[in-house]
């Protein structure tokens, strides 16, 4: 009974601690993040005079913001949990991870993007985007995945650690891979057939449903950026 409360007690001091430290991190950088992407966007205001260009962003709560750029909107979303990366991980096998276990237990910002209108009419159906999401540990080390300069950037976790300028990095790539996404024509069969019901939303609501999935592309969609 005494060793089971030892791992217990051990377990709380130690794991238990390491995860609430990562959560009060992250939501520090969060806020940075917020501060980060304000300042972006003021700055492009100041060389954006068509009033028909959205360039806004909007808090959602302490764990969401969404930002509002061009035709589009990228929600920034920080996790209330921590985790811990799988066994199977390939930097399991690294030296910055076998020297300290706790380098692998990481807080998460995903950042989606989605379709303007679909917020502004509140398409409920609409699908968004998982274009990136941010893995940052206990010493502030980071990696991404994701899509573009997202998915490669920021790859070496025990070389680089999270800063001020590689957040407006990440940011300003966040903006640039948005807007790079152009909306396609759906195939004509898609669209062909079509029910009273949706019929009656269209004339309701003009929408037919839309996500970055079925109506968006990058001028060259290589799969090797995911």
């Amino acid at each position: 009974m005494e060793e089971n409360r030892k791992i217990i007690l051990d377990l709380l001091i130690n794991k238990s601690a390491l995860k609430q430290n990562i959560a009060d991190d992250c939501e520090k950088v969060f806020k940075e993040f917020k501060q980060v992407i304000f300042k972006e966007l003021e700055l492009l205001q100041k060389h954006v005079k068509d009033a028909r260009i959205r360039l806004s962003a909007k808090e959602r709560g302490d764990f969401e913001m969404h930002v509002f750029i061009g035709s589009d909107v990228l929600v920034f979303h920080l996790h209330n949990n921590v985790f811990r990366l799988p066994d199977e991980n390939p930097l399991w096998g690294t030296r910055y991870m076998t020297s300290e276990e706790n380098n692998g237990y990481f807080g998460i910002i995903y950042i989606y993007n989605f379709l303007a209108e679909s917020f502004i009419q509140n398409r409920v159906e609409d699908s968004g985007y998982l274009i990136g999401r941010l893995f940052i540990n206990h010493d502030r080390h980071f990696m991404m995945e994701g899509k573009g300069q997202l998915g490669y950037l920021f790859r070496d976790i025990e070389n680089i650690v999270l800063s001020k300028e590689l957040i407006q990095l990440i940011v300003q790539s966040a903006f640039a891979f948005a807007l790079d996404f152009d909306l396609l024509i759906p195939p004509y069969e898609y669209v062909s057939v079509l029910s009273v019901g949706q019929i009656q939303a269209i004339s309701n609501n003009l929408q037919l449903q839309t996500g970055k999935r079925l109506g968006f592309k990058m001028k060259t969609d290589d799969p090797e950026f995911f």
